[in-house]
């Protein structure tokens, strides 16, 4: 029983690191046919990707930090090495090109993804 339940999990491994290789690039397409709950109707989108805003520097968390900081030499937290995920999600968004109304699509966890002309 105990051998089986061994083989069992191996398998299970083999699998799960084949369906996570395959996912190693993706490439989605820059228009979609998608429906528009604005417009109420399936249009073609424009596909674009999620990017990261520009950080504020007075909000609260950025000032609870540097006052903290102030008065040391160094910083003055335990810096976090570890990582725990190796990519970001990429997230494509969905513009609607009459009304204008974006919304996300299915998100994904990939080395590298790409948009490209069909």
């Amino acid at each position: 029983m105990y051998n089986y339940c061994l083989i069992r999990l191996q398998y299970i491994t083999i699998i799960n690191c084949y369906q996570k290789l395959e996912r190693i690039n993706i490439r989605y397409p820059r228009t979609i046919n998608r429906y528009c709950p604005k417009c109420r109707a399936h249009k073609q989108h424009n596909v674009t990707l999620y990017k990261k805003g520009k950080e504020r520097m007075l909000n609260q968390g950025r000032r609870r930090v540097e006052r903290k900081k102030r008065g040391y030499g160094s910083f003055p937290k335990e810096i976090f090495h570890k990582n725990a995920k190796l990519n970001k999600r990429s997230l494509p968004i969905l513009e609607c090109p009459d009304c204008g109304k974006k919304q996300y699509s299915k998100s994904y966890r990939v080395k590298k993804f790409e948009l490209q002309e069909v």
